[in-house]
């Protein structure tokens, strides 16, 4: 039996089918966002919004719960591959202004690793490459679909059930 070369894997997809690629990326982005407005409602929405006033962002209240629910409806929204495209826009938006705001100051690199002790290691603040791969992981999802065990799949095979039901 002969063993491929390594430069066979390099340009060829593996054997799967190819809407399968949706599934991690609806996981990891639906869990991210969710994960990061429960920690905003955790904690208080009167306390996101007190940094949204120090940033000097107006209406911070407004604000502030408009970002936890579109975090954590929406992050439970792509996860479960329900309206992505739709939902995905105001997600994008949350992203830029967190871009804008928070993340551009600091470059590119979301890991900089400013001093290794006996405490282990200490970071600086993280820059806007976290931000960009969630939209570019948003605007896949948005072009390719949900992918296969999602919301939108379900409801699509059932359309096509009733279009075809003899009655």
């Amino acid at each position: 039996m002969r063993m491929p070369s390594p430069g066979t894997f390099s340009i060829s997809a593996l054997p799967i089918p190819d809407d399968w690629h949706a599934i991690p990326l609806r996981l990891i982005v639906g869990y991210g966002f969710f994960v990061h407005g429960y920690a905003k409602l955790a904690r208080g929405p009167d306390h996101f919004a007190g940094i949204l006033h120090a940033m000097g962002l107006p209406h911070a209240e407004l604000l502030s719960w408009a970002t936890i629910i579109v975090e954590v409806i929406g992050g439970l929204m792509i996860a479960l591959g329900v309206w992505v495209p739709l939902v995905a826009v105001p997600m994008i938006i949350v992203l830029l202004v967190a871009m804008f705001t928070v993340h551009l100051p600091n470059g590119f690199s979301s890991i900089k690793l400013l001093s290794f002790d006996a405490k282990g290691a200490h970071f600086g603040q993280p820059g806007f490459e976290t931000d960009l791969l969630y939209m570019a992981c948003l605007v896949s999802l948005s072009i390719t679909g949900a992918g296969p065990l999602s919301f939108a799949r379900l409801m699509e095979r059932r359309r096509k059930r009733l279009d075809t039901a003899p009655w």
